[in-house]
């Protein structure tokens, strides 16, 4: 599974959940594309009040205080989608 994850510099929630992210990429297929929200004013002004975020296809998935638990439930659904 591929996801953008939006995030902006000094985002202590951004940290925890890339954090969070690199511990299930342990044992799950996750990979993501780091998105500055900073360097582009369209997301900015999207994500602004929202990130973190992880986003796919377009679709937000997840944002703000995101867990490990959370983050494992998405790849899990994303596994079974048949």
């Amino acid at each position: 599974m591929h996801v953008n994850f939006y995030t902006r510099p000094g985002c202590h929630l951004c940290e925890e959940a890339k954090l969070m992210m690199k511990l299930v990429q342990e044992d799950y297929p996750l990979t993501w594309t780091d998105i500055d929200i900073e360097t582009d004013d369209d997301s900015h002004e999207k994500y602004m009040l929202m990130i973190p975020v992880i986003e796919k296809d377009g679709i937000v998935l997840m944002y703000g205080s995101i867990g490990y638990a959370d983050i494992i439930r998405l790849v899990d659904d994303e596994n079974n989608i048949v």
